[in-house]
């Protein structure tokens, strides 16, 4: 891959819908195959966008404004593009990231109700269009997954639950967002149904190597 642009790969999905799981799994096994691989997530992809996660999850934030959550997303992505994201795909390296401007249009497009054209708007103007070459989106049933998001931060005592203690309401609109994208986004967003782990890390491989066929030749060349 060597003299050519990256691959730029990003999950979606609702809360505890398996994402970050599935992303390590794909990280490990291009990383086997001689892919040279760049991990990373929204918010908080750099050492600024972590002090930015901290004011959006923490829920000891109170007060923050729909504009001002949005705001503080942006100021994030503009940030992880500029220090990993474009470098990295310069570098032709392929990028995995744990959410991205979808994210921000289902949870404060759909959720907050600020509408998609603000995210969209915003995106085009502060991020340069930049788009993934495809986006995994993780479906999954709302109420399962907002239950083992919240038991996962009991669980873990962690502060990251702000976006957890949303009535179901918020998270029924945070899941048609991702269904209207998915919707619209025909070519880009691919659908991987819930299931077990092994069985979901599967498709996910196999939409990644139909639609990146250079990833396979490699695999066979480290071979």
């Amino acid at each position: 891959m060597r003299g050519r642009r990256g691959i730029f790969i990003t999950f979606e999905g609702l809360d505890g819908s398996g994402k970050s799981t599935q992303m390590a799994r794909l990280t490990e096994t291009l990383a086997a195959r001689g892919l040279s691989v760049v991990a990373t997530r929204e918010p908080g992809g750099t050492e600024i966008g972590q002090s930015i996660r901290s004011m959006l999850l923490d829920s000891g934030t109170s007060g923050l404004s729909p504009l001002a959550e949005l705001a503080l997303m942006f100021a994030d992505r503009v940030q992880h593009i500029e220090e990993i994201i474009e470098p990295a795909l310069k570098a032709g390296k392929v990028v995995l990231c744990d959410r991205y401007t979808d994210s921000t249009e289902a949870y404060q497009g759909f959720g907050r109700e600020l509408g998609s054209r603000a995210v969209l708007n915003l995106h085009r103007a502060l991020c340069d269009d930049l788009w993934p070459d495809l986006t995994l989106l993780l479906d999954s049933d709302v109420s399962s997954s907002v239950a083992r998001a919240r038991n996962r931060n009991q669980s873990s005592q962690s502060s990251e639950s702000r976006f957890e203690s949303e009535d179901a309401g918020f998270f029924r609109r945070v899941h048609e967002g991702f269904e209207t994208i998915a919707r619209r986004e025909t070519t880009r967003v691919v659908r991987i149904p819930s299931g077990p782990i092994q069985k979901v890390a599967s498709q996910v491989l196999r939409t990644v190597e139909r639609r990146f066929p250079q990833m396979i030749e490699r695999a066979a060349t480290v071979r």
